[in-house]
């Protein structure tokens, strides 16, 4: 039996869309997590501190001679680490636990022009030599190779369960109802297209529902000035997924809010306004247009027929899964 340790995106964020990164890793994962010793840890908080090493040492070695350690998705490598508020939480003297840790799923963000040599050292320790990391998109997978590791881009795992038998299920036509995200963070506001998305909602469907994936996406509403005649659905997973127990359509700027939907079987128009939705939209041809185009494109959309049709390379997500079936070495 290994011990494995689970670096979770979740524990501590403020986006639902994490809640639901991790929920499918865990289901595409049980062949692994399910026979074996998992421990988690999160990555929005710090692990351990460093004078904490001196006073828990038995509870540090364990943690950090696990077998396999796994980063769990999101948007968690930067060209610059020293930045603020990293969503992996980490700095070069407090890495002990999470050395040699395998990324699963993970994406990256931009900022900055080239990875600085604080960041590199940092990714020297943080990053395992020996094992081939899943990535999320072509941009990060690049970005891993540069630094001198082995990548595959399976796509997110929220995706992996999204083979042709689950699309076939998804409605072509147009729902009764709406459900739509909101994207609160000040580079993707956008007040007259967001205003007109809800507008043409309103327009084109009997019962509006909103779901906050963030909890301050629903003050942007209250900002849009757009409250009236939408049902608010509670910012948590379960009641979201119990929404979508409805004859409903999904469309908004949630990246992993429409993936949801799509793996509830809810026919989705995803609103890309960052890399995140276009890089994953280039490699798995999730349905998704630029917020920029909506204006002529989302009406004729919402009113056609369209099919969902996600593409999976399965012989890389399962070159990536069988360095675990394969092997019971340590790796390190």
């Amino acid at each position: 039996m290994k011990k494995i340790l689970i670096f979770d995106t979740s524990i501590a964020s403020l986006n639902m869309g994490d809640e639901i990164i991790v929920e499918s890793i865990k289901e595409n994962m049980k062949y692994l997590f399910e026979k074996n010793y998992c421990m988690t840890f999160p990555t929005h908080t710090p692990t351990y501190y460093k004078f904490q090493n001196m006073y828990a040492k038995k509870y540090i070695e364990t943690y950090s001679e696990a077998d396999l350690k796994f980063v769990c998705g999101s948007n968690l490598l930067f060209k610059n680490m020293l930045r603020p508020m990293p969503v992996w939480n980490i700095n070069i003297f407090n890495t002990k636990v999470a050395n040699s840790s395998i990324l699963l799923g993970v994406g990256s963000g931009e900022n900055g022009k080239k990875i600085n040599f604080y960041t590199k050292s940092l990714y020297k320790k943080l990053l395992n030599k020996n094992i081939i990391h899943s990535v999320r998109d072509e941009k990060t997978k690049i970005m891993v190779e540069k630094l001198g590791y082995k990548a595959i881009n399976t796509g997110c795992p929220t995706l992996w369960s999204l083979d042709d038998k689950h699309c076939e299920k998804i409605p072509n036509k147009k729902s009764k109802s709406v459900i739509f995200t909101l994207t609160h963070y000040e580079y993707a506001k956008n007040i007259r297209l967001d205003s007109l998305m809800i507008d043409i909602l309103k327009r084109n469907y009997s019962d509006v529902y909103f779901w906050p994936q963030c909890i301050a996406d629903y003050d942007y509403l209250v900002e849009l000035g757009q409250e009236r005649g939408i049902t608010v659905v509670t910012p948590n997973l379960a009641s979201y997924k119990s929404i979508l127990k409805k004859d409903i359509d999904y469309v908004g700027s949630r990246l992993h809010g429409g993936i949801f939907a799509i793996q509830n079987f809810k026919r989705s128009i995803i609103l890309a306004i960052d890399n995140r939705a276009r890089e994953i939209k280039k490699t798995n041809n999730i349905p998704c247009i630029e917020r920029d185009e909506l204006e002529e494109k989302l009406e004729k959309m919402i009113i056609s027929n369209f099919s969902t049709k996600i593409v999976l390379d399965n012989n890389k997500i399962n070159k990536w899964k069988e360095q675990f079936e394969k092997s019971e070495e340590k790796y390190g």
